[in-house]
């Protein structure tokens, strides 16, 4: 069996899904390995490395959609404004960030071409799943970078410092949402020296944004219902985001550095940070809408650029893992390997089993049949509304938000025992 690596497209987009330690491992369970020259240049594997752990390096990429049984992409389909569904060639396997929110007409022709395609954006929140749950890996590494970004960007310093000149006061940062990218964000911060704050619409994650030394900001606003069976936080109304907006002006105000990471897969992010919060900040503070992608967080955010609203500089990235390339592609690398590891059976055949768990929440199409198990779940919530249901859980009951006002797990490495995963030095 061919495992094909064609690289990625997408303007900045510098992580690739394989990397050679975990490609030796694969060779040595008798796959072979077909890759894109420099697909990994970017993310700092030069061809050489790979080649060195018996990978075909081919010159270009419909080569490898030519040859390989399976692919394994970092962004495909809807993740990419490039329209690859007519690449895939008979009977190929996908596996990778397939933007599934994003796809229409693309499943039709997969399923027309017997492709099946799995969407790791939509791994359930099971244990068992830990080790192939992509989003919560890259979700850690953009907590982690936007507090960074943060830092350099703020015209202060975070830490307290007492020196001979005078005493140094530490920044206040407060992160909104709790969930996997912000749990990551408070603890850079707190780390950096900063007085941190977060808030969660669940109150329960109180106990763990308390245990990374941050302050709980409790509003006082009606949250029985803020969180479903599994966890999730369940999107509210916009009464209830009006009076959560009122509530958070004074806390906005008082800091020098906001947080957001409320983005809601396949939806418009809610708006959190108005502009009239924003008037409340000092000139030089900062803000990182992690939800950029979906509109935003804060109300001037722009994807993909930094804008300035009287005095306040506001980023909206839509990609930072891809900022560090070598961290984020070890852990997706590991993520995709064992998601295609638990296909295979005692024998390393793949096995398609729609009863399992996981592959019936990523699988969008498989034998010429187009799923969509994601589409099923919004469906069955507005089922759910219309028969009186005020609220319902952001994105089904397989998938979730990628931070959104604290709707992550709180696995932040991506790996869980028993799977092969690769360790940092890459060994």
């Amino acid at each position: 069996m061919i495992i094909g690596v064609p690289g990625e497209t997408v303007d900045g987009e510098t992580r690739v899904p394989l990397t050679p330690s975990l490609a030796a491992e694969l060779g040595d369970d008798g796959f072979d390995v077909c890759i894109t020259a420099g697909a990994g240049e970017r993310a700092g594997w030069s061809d050489d490395e790979y080649r060195e752990v018996g990978c075909d390096v081919v010159p270009d990429r419909s080569t490898v959609f030519d040859r390989a049984d399976v692919l394994f992409q970092v962004r495909g389909l809807g993740a990419t404004p490039e329209d690859d569904a007519d690449r895939y060639r008979d009977d190929q396997l996908v596996v990778g960030l397939l933007g599934p929110y994003s796809i229409d007409d693309e499943l039709s022709t997969l399923a027309e071409q017997d492709v099946t395609a799995f969407a790791l954006e939509l791994v359930p929140r099971i244990s068992r799943a830990q080790s192939m749950d992509a989003q919560s890996s890259m979700a850690s590494i953009g907590g982690y970078k936007a507090a960074v970004m943060a830092a350099e960007a703020l015209p202060k310093l975070f830490p307290m410092q007492m020196t001979a000149a005078g005493t140094v006061r530490p920044a206040d940062v407060f992160v909104v949402g709790a969930g996997v990218a912000g749990l990551q964000a408070i603890a850079t911060a707190d780390r950096l020296g900063a007085n941190v704050r977060a808030y969660d619409i669940r109150p329960e994650v109180k106990e763990e944004v308390e245990s990374l030394g941050a302050e709980f900001v409790e509003l006082d606003l009606e949250t029985d219902d803020a969180s479903d069976e599994e966890g999730h936080a369940r999107e509210q109304d916009e009464e209830f985001y009006r009076k959560q907006r009122e509530m958070m002006i004074d806390v906005v105000g008082d800091s020098d550095v906001v947080i957001t990471t409320a983005a809601v897969p396949g939806r418009p992010s809610p708006e959190l940070v108005t502009n009239e919060m924003l008037d409340g900040m000092a000139d030089g503070s900062v803000v990182v809408d992690l939800a950029a992608a979906g509109g935003g967080n804060c109300e001037p955010t722009v994807a993909d650029e930094t804008v300035t609203y009287d005095g306040v500089t506001i980023f909206g990235p839509t990609n930072l893992p891809a900022t560090v390339a070598r961290t984020a592609s070890r852990l997706y690398a590991n993520n995709v390997t064992n998601f295609f590891r638990s296909l295979l059976d005692d024998d390393d055949t793949l096995t398609i089993d729609t009863t399992d768990e996981i592959v019936d929440a990523t699988l969008l199409v498989h034998d010429g049949t187009v799923r969509n198990p994601h589409v099923d779940d919004e469906a069955a919530d507005e089922t759910a509304d219309d028969d009186g249901d005020d609220s319902t859980d952001d994105d089904g009951d397989d998938s979730r938000d990628d931070d959104a006002d604290g709707t992550e797990a709180n696995d932040t490495d991506g790996t869980a025992g028993g799977d092969r995963t690769e360790d940092d030095d890459g060994e």
